[in-house]
């Protein structure tokens, strides 16, 4: 039952993924907005391996996307 297709969370298991209920990505944001966290699919337009990643807060992503995002120019 996706609600969000273009989801990218493979966390099929978590209950607030939007493929196990009919709310999109509300719960999700709702979750991480109270923990002071920014969903896991922020990172994954940085990189798509965040299995490394344990600090999921803004100052998480700061880091996260300094250490991983392509340097252009």
């Amino acid at each position: 039952m996706a609600s969000a297709p273009f989801c990218t969370c493979k966390d099929h298991a978590c209950p607030l993924n939007p493929h196990n209920h009919d709310k999109g990505c509300t719960l999700c944001v709702e979750k991480c907005l109270k923990l002071g966290e920014i969903p896991s699919c922020f990172f994954k337009l940085v990189d798509e391996d965040i299995s490394g990643n344990a600090d999921f807060t803004l100052g998480g992503f700061v880091r996260f996307y300094e250490a991983h995002a392509k340097k252009e120019g």
